[in-house]
């Protein structure tokens, strides 16, 4: 399907009241737009780099309410990677000290400054000035050609943006992060593109598959195996969908069909989940009859681009460790807090008996068989070796007993952690069960977590009250 860029559809009554609530409004556009100018006009002004305003308020794609700038430093190719990164942080801290009331340095493919300015999070990143997208040196250097491609064809659809991205906003399914794995800004502005409006997007999106591929450009120069694809328009060895996990596309489906059937304002205007009381919480765990864990530590000193994969990793490998201990799990997820991260397990079971048995080879595979019985006869057991269908079997005293041992032993170290992860636990982790998992941190996650729903499931549980 070849984009429509010239031919938006009518939008519904309900429609139009959402974007008289989310677009921008003049006296805030002149605000962030006078901000930017200053900055840029500052940074060309030091004769260093060449700025340039890009993401969202650049497309004029943004909703109502945020504030965020994205300023690149644009600098000759000719410089080395170091001198890119010392020249270009040395500008931005300079910019950030007049300009900004505080300021960080932060880290994604190189580092950059981020400064919160009149108010605004303002974002400095130095990048090269190439000439095209098949020369860029770094990831950052595609974005002023990403809205370079985008401002030349969004303006018939900008309000059809600003309706897909409040859309995802409620549904929880907005953003690129590693937390959310989900549909970036640029994403929600190439498939409008593709699609030719927001409501032709829903229908289509409706009925998405597994192995979904659109290629704007007709340029793809690889292959993915990503569940949904989408060719960047401007680099054909990448897929602007990426970061789209299996369950957020499909979140988003399941939000487009629910729309499509009962057009509600709550698919854009999703009260914020209230989280349960302690109380409420230990009521929910005791009514489950399941066995909640937690792992909780220091909070690794890094983005959350950086923690949140290291917290997945290890998140699998102590569940793998609490299955093949014989504890067997029903869900887990991870949490990054400020203070502290936490790993939660629910369990269908907490404790085993004393007895494991191990099984050995057959009997007819004689030199492995004698190994095995040699090892076990060496040992203290229960029972055996002894033979059950040909095999050896010895049941021996099982190491631990209940899943809070295990978790709080040295085995949860040996796990395949995440480096951070495993320097925050080599100081200090705690082990929490049941009620004593909550904290105010975390009563948000946990209220999630016990009262899992798909996006329309809460929607819809909404609109019931």
């Amino acid at each position: 399907m070849r984009p429509c860029w010239r031919c938006p559809l009518a939008r519904s009554e309900r429609e139009e009241a959402v974007l008289d609530q989310i677009r921008p409004q003049a006296a805030e556009q002149e605000e962030i737009q006078g901000v930017a100018h200053e900055i840029i006009d500052a940074v060309n002004a030091s004769g260093r780099a060449e700025a340039m305003l890009v993401g969202s308020v650049a497309r004029r794609t943004w909703v109502r309410g945020d504030r965020d700038l994205d300023i690149f430093m644009l600098y000759d190719p000719v410089l080395t990677r170091e001198q890119l990164e010392e020249q270009g942080l040395a500008l931005a801290r300079d910019i950030a000290r007049r300009f900004g009331d505080e300021w960080r340095e932060k880290y994604a493919e190189h580092p950059y400054i981020n400064a919160t300015i009149q108010g605004l999070d303002v974002d400095l990143v130095p990048c090269y000035r190439v000439a095209s997208g098949a020369e860029i040196r770094s990831a950052v250097d595609r974005t002023p050609f990403h809205t370079r491609y985008i401002r030349e064809r969004i303006a018939p659809f900008v309000d059809d943006v600003l309706l897909l991205k409040q859309f995802a906003k409620a549904g929880g399914v907005y953003g690129s992060d590693q937390m959310t794995e989900g549909f970036a800004g640029y994403l929600c502005e190439l498939l409008i593109l593709h699609y030719g409006g927001f409501l032709p997007l829903l229908r289509a999106a409706a009925r998405w598959k597994p192995g979904l591929f659109i290629d704007i450009e007709g340029h793809a120069a690889k292959t993915f195996e990503e569940p949904m694809v989408v060719i960047d328009p401007v680099d054909p060895k990448r897929n602007v969908a990426a970061s789209v996990s299996l369950s957020q596309m499909f979140s988003f489906v399941e939000l487009c069909r629910g729309y499509l059937d009962t057009p509600s304002d709550l698919f854009f205007f999703r009260p914020a989940r209230e989280p349960l009381t302690q109380e409420a919480f230990a009521a929910l765990v005791a009514g489950r009859g399941t066995c909640l864990y937690a792992i909780t530590f220091a909070t690794p000193p890094f983005i959350p681009d950086v923690v949140v994969p290291q917290l997945r990793r290890s998140l699998e490998g102590v569940r793998a460790l609490l299955e093949r201990s014989g504890f067997p799990v029903n869900r887990a997820e991870e949490a990054m807090g400020e203070e502290r991260c936490m790993l939660l397990f629910e369990l269908f079971s907490d404790r085993m008996p004393a007895v494991v048995r191990h099984i050995g080879p057959p009997l007819w595979s004689r030199e492995n068989a004698e190994k095995f019985a040699g090892k076990w006869r060496k040992r203290e057991r229960f029972s055996g070796p002894y033979i059950e269908d040909g095999r050896y079997v010895v049941e021996v005293e099982r190491r631990y007993t209940g899943a809070a041992a295990l978790l709080a032993s040295p085995e949860a170290l040996g796990v395949g952690l995440g480096k951070h992860v495993k320097r925050a636990m080599e100081e200090e982790w705690t082990v929490l069960e049941g009620e004593a998992c909550w904290s105010l941190e975390f009563a948000l996650f946990l209220t999630e977590f016990l009262q899992k729903e798909s996006p329309l499931s809460q929607i819809l549980q909404v609109g019931r009250r």
